[in-house]
């Protein structure tokens, strides 16, 4: 098991991005693909057609969210984003621990590319 630590810029403010992550219509216009996502805690979450699935596990409005992703039997990996506003941007904190091995390259390439590539794009265009 591995994890993965990283910081993104984005021309949002933490506002816009909170909403961005955590409202399945939102989801859907910058990913490109449908989403189910609600913001209550203990609620189930699937992204990417059922490629990422997981539980949501807290919410700080406007500055943190939670994940439990579910990798089958694999011990649970947790998503942890936080948003902190840096002028007119917003610097996010994103820590994903116990990524399983075989999986590990693909995750951090979506995370860079497919998730907050996306973001990034959605807001800057």
């Amino acid at each position: 098991m591995k994890d993965y630590k990283a910081y993104f810029s984005i021309s949002a403010t933490p506002e816009e991005i909170y909403l961005a992550l955590t409202t399945a219509t939102t989801i859907h216009l910058w990913s490109g693909e449908v989403a189910e996502m609600t913001r209550d805690v203990d609620s189930e979450f699937s992204l990417w057609e059922g490629a990422i699935v997981g539980k949501n596990i807290e919410f700080e409005e406007n500055k943190k969210i939670v994940q439990q992703w579910y990798f089958g039997e694999s011990a649970p990996s947790i998503v942890t984003i936080k948003l902190h506003e840096d002028k007119s941007k917003t610097s996010v904190e994103l820590r994903h621990t116990n990524i399983p091995d075989e999986t590990f390259e693909d995750i951090v390439e979506g995370w860079n590319y497919n998730y907050f590539g996306a973001l990034k794009e959605f807001f800057e265009d």
